[in-house]
């Protein structure tokens, strides 16, 4: 089974925390800075339109650029987890297929994206802590 690790650190200003992928890339959450939920949101969007581009320009379309709104649908009761997420794709280019960019789309959301298919799946999530005196 393969891993990938990330990491989030708190800063100490109010909820304000610094993720740091596996490659070392740092993004600002919480705070006045995207809150982790909508991260989610724009993680499906760039997965499956990584995924949309690949296929497209594999199918030789004439992309020349992709945008996808999405839109989460939440209880109102906490603690609000995502329910139904849309994914709305705008697809520019020149006599571009809208059949090879559907079959794109069903690509990514029912094979390819990793986001997608966890968001479908059931997840184990485990936790353990360690406490450091100071």
């Amino acid at each position: 089974m393969a891993t990938k690790q990330v990491s989030a650190r708190w800063t100490g200003a109010g909820l304000h925390y610094i993720g740091t992928d596996s490659k070392g890339n740092n993004i600002s959450m919480g705070g006045d800075h995207t809150v982790p939920g909508e991260l989610l949101l724009i993680s499906a969007a760039g997965c499956m339109g990584m995924d949309v581009v690949s296929v497209l320009q594999k199918k030789r379309q004439a992309v020349t650029g992709i945008e996808i709104q999405v839109t989460g649908h939440q209880p109102d009761d906490y603690p609000q987890p995502f329910q139904i997420v849309e994914l709305a794709f705008t697809v520019k280019g020149e006599n571009v297929d809208p059949h090879a960019v559907e079959r794109a789309i069903e690509l990514s959301r029912d094979k390819y994206c990793i986001v997608g298919q966890t968001l479908k799946n059931v997840v184990e999530l485990k936790t353990t802590y360690t406490i450091e005196n100071e």
